[in-house]
């Protein structure tokens, strides 16, 4: 069987995957995209009823990619974020106006951003889309990355000059490579909904922590908020089983009427919650990028931003080493130049869910006191904002508005 020659191939077609495809269209390479999920199946996470808070540093990465423009109608401004710990003193505010920007991030649905980017890269034509398709084996050596791909009809070899692993957290490729992944168990549960609300959200961003873990209430483009409420696994399951009326009614406890009452829910769906970090981020021709790499708490919102990192420095490393995009300088090249930012937004968010799930007393009035303070220093503000913008370090080509090619 002979093998088809491409440049990269990235297995994963989830919104990281599609993204670094979609990135690298001007660059002229041979791009093999391998998908296990049906692009239209429920189980496929990029088409799913989920949200995702894009930081202004995404909103330029995907504006650079030809994309910011088909999703803007769809993405609600946040143009304040409101920190807030229930039944305690303490609580921030970051506002747009004070940082100089429009927005400090956006909320997309998955459903929209998917279907965007595999709609772009459907009519490219250096791009092959495989899907669904799974991965039966993966060689390694200097020369080449070499994959025996499984798809409905046949099966297929490829060899690629570069191997992407972007298939996320529990990572066909990453596993088949050979290198661990440390993963820490949170103990907690995400219920994910999208809720009606009586006031209108006036483009505010709720980050209340509460007691039983913490609860974001984001704005939504149609009027309607997106929530992440976090809870103990039990709590989470008993907590799934109310009626719609009963899960308002709980939900309204923990959040209280900054929007009046909360009038109609969406379905609900629940998702355990880990933090997983690859070993190694690089090996011979193959890097890992996205959940793969790095899967975060969804405190904070920012797994699919720190992905979307990944995807602007992968492919700018690519683009200045044409000649061979798979070579072990480049790949050293990327892997130093995402380490600060990796370390510190797994840090930011891991810190984050330690220090407001305390139930120490001393731990809960400092935190509080810190919140009040930080509420009246700018400094600390503009830090903040510029983490959570995602214009932190070193940004990449793609996240100044500047072409590859």
């Amino acid at each position: 069987m002979s093998a088809a020659p491409f440049d990269i191939a990235i297995v994963g077609g989830g919104m990281v995957g599609a993204s670094l495809a979609t990135a690298l269209r001007p660059l002229g390479l041979r791009v093999a995209l391998i998908e296990s999920v049906p692009l239209h199946a429920d189980t496929q996470p990029s088409f799913d009823d989920r949200t995702t808070a894009l930081s202004n540093g995404s909103r330029r990465i995907l504006a650079s990619m030809g994309i910011w423009e088909g999703l803007e109608r769809d993405a609600a401004a946040i143009r304040r974020i409101h920190v807030s710990d229930q039944g305690r003193f303490g609580f921030a505010r970051i506002d747009a106006r004070e940082e100089g920007v429009a927005a400090l991030g956006y909320v997309a649905a998955n459903r929209c951003i998917g279907a965007l980017l595999w709609r772009e890269l459907q009519s490219s034509p250096n791009v092959q889309l495989l899907c669904p398709a799974s991965i039966e084996h993966i060689e390694l050596n200097a020369g080449e990355a070499r994959l025996l791909v499984n798809t409905q009809h046949e099966k297929t070899e490829l060899r690629a000059s570069l191997l992407v692993a972007a298939d996320g957290a529990q990572s066909v490729v990453r596993k088949h490579a050979g290198i661990e992944a440390t993963s820490w168990d949170y103990g907690q549960t995400a219920i994910i909904t999208n809720i009606a609300t009586q006031r209108f959200h006036d483009h505010i961003a709720y980050e209340r922590f509460t007691p039983s873990g913490p609860l974001a209430v984001l704005p939504l483009a149609d009027g309607r908020c997106t929530v992440v409420w976090t809870l103990i696994p039990e709590l989470a399951q008993t907590t799934l089983q109310l009626g719609d009326n009963a899960f308002l009614e709980a939900l309204q406890e923990r959040f209280g009427f900054r929007l009046g009452r909360f009038m109609r829910v969406g379905r609900r769906q629940a998702y355990p919650l880990t933090l997983t970090r690859a070993e190694e981020r690089i090996g011979e021709r193959l890097v890992i990028i996205g959940n793969a790499a790095q899967g975060l708490h969804p405190i904070a919102g920012q797994g699919f931003n720190l992905g979307l990192r990944d995807v602007a420095a992968l492919a700018e490393a690519i683009a200045d080493t044409r000649e061979d995009p798979g070579s072990q300088d480049m790949l050293e090249r990327y892997d130093e130049w995402r380490r600060a930012d990796r370390r510190s937004v797994i840090a930011f968010t891991d810190g984050l869910v330690r220090l407001f799930g305390s139930p120490l007393g001393p731990v809960k009035t400092l935190r509080d006191i810190g919140l009040l303070l930080f509420d009246v220093l700018p400094p600390a503000k503009s830090a903040l904002a510029v983490l959570s913008m995602g214009v932190a370090g070193r940004l990449p080509k793609l996240s100044r508005g500047i072409a590859l090619s």
